[in-house]
């Protein structure tokens, strides 16, 4: 552990590639160049890999693999559910979402309030959930799209998705859930949560950056925002990235055979960084202590500092704030606020989010470097 090299936790940002998804890569970016668009043997070598990691990725959410697209990541996935069900369904008028949803939901959400769509933000209560009744109240026979968040990425608050699902299935309604940083973590299952739509996303999950995929139950209304060739069922038309594609697969096939093993070793594990943090800081406060969290993902806000401070001091380990700077300084998460957390105690928060290869040695050296960072700038 050193500045150079320091404790890495912050997994919910991205992941590290896995080794054996690299491996899996590589061939397809060296000599299995191939088109998969294209007839001849290059092509169909290339359109067996993409189809089988198509199943793969289907087969951890318990899709079939025709449902499944694949796309550059969460933002396209989400922009795509949430702007392709708003032009197929344009009798309709009314978005249900939440206020703690992440950007790539949000921004899709109000650029259609600006063409005249009336938005639903759903709050939260302190334990950052969603409540179920106030969506019931929302829903009407003018709602199209539901779009809720699985977890929050911030807190990793769990969400009533299949709750919500259920009631908005009673109006027709289609709904579509972010599962970003869900997938791979806990057990997601479409059929389960009753979706219609599930964005899911290759660096959360220890594959590469730009490839991610959605989820499109058959049969659900859905109309294509860019326009191109007829790849991918014709909702994402562009030759496929075979190389990233195979990658997602193989780290969806690893992330299903580490859910199969049990989450009891992480959530252990974020309990002890807890449990050592929270004995020597008098004060400090865990968001979403209450409500179901994804195991991995541990939101702690200091007192009486700033949790960039805090972070500044402990060079030691890579974290993340839910705070934004600015010329101005800093403004506080807008989750933590739409929580009721005050500006001020906002500011001292941090999100520690850990991986499968964290260990218990380097979760307590994680720990005695934010407790001796928080004495030195207290």
């Amino acid at each position: 552990m050193s500045p150079e090299h320091p404790l890495y936790l912050d997994h919910n940002a991205t992941t590290p590639v896995d080794p054996e998804v690299v491996d899996a890569m590589l061939p397809y970016l060296r000599e299995h160049f191939g088109n998969p668009s294209s007839g001849h043997p290059y092509g169909r070598r290339a359109l067996e890999a993409l189809e089988e990691a198509r199943a793969k990725v289907a087969a951890l959410i318990g899709a079939k693999p025709s449902e499944v697209l694949f796309t550059s990541g969460g933002t396209e996935s989400n922009n795509l559910a949430i702007r392709g069900t708003a032009e197929s369904r344009a009798e309709r008028r009314h978005v249900l979402t939440s206020v703690i949803e992440h950007p790539a939901t949000r921004l899709p959400c109000d650029a259609l309030e600006w063409r005249g769509w009336r938005v639903t933000w759903l709050p939260v209560d302190a334990q950052g959930r969603v409540r179920v009744e106030d969506a019931a109240r929302a829903l009407d026979p003018e709602t199209a799209l539901v779009s809720l968040m699985h977890s929050n990425n911030e807190t990793g608050v769990l969400q009533p998705v299949s709750e919500v699902a259920a009631l908005a299935r009673r109006h027709g309604v289609t709904v579509h859930t972010d599962a970003a940083q869900s997938v791979g973590k806990v057990p997601v299952d479409v059929t389960a949560l009753g979706v219609d739509l599930l964005t899911l996303v290759g660096h959360k999950l220890r594959a590469p950056k730009g490839v991610g995929a959605l989820y499109v139950r058959r049969g659900t209304p859905l109309r294509a925002v860019t326009l191109g060739g007829g790849q991918e069922r014709s909702l994402r038309p562009g030759t496929q990235n075979v190389p990233y594609a195979v990658g997602l697969g193989v780290a969806c096939e690893l992330a299903g055979r580490r859910l199969a093993r049990g989450l009891a070793e992480q959530v252990a594990l974020r309990e002890r960084l807890w449990t050592r943090l929270r004995v020597s800081i008098p004060g400090l406060a865990l968001s979403g202590e209450d409500a179901e969290r994804l195991p991995n993902t541990l939101h702690v806000r200091f007192p009486g500092v700033r949790g960039s401070a805090v972070l500044d001091a402990a060079p030691e380990v890579a974290a993340s704030t839910g705070s934004a700077c600015h010329e101005g300084g800093e403004t506080a998460s807008s989750v933590l606020r739409a929580m009721g957390v005050g500006e001020q105690e906002a500011l001292g928060s941090v999100r520690l989010s850990l991986g499968p290869e964290t260990s218990a040695e380097e979760v307590d050296q994680a720990a005695d470097a934010l407790i001796r960072a928080w004495r030195r700038v207290g």
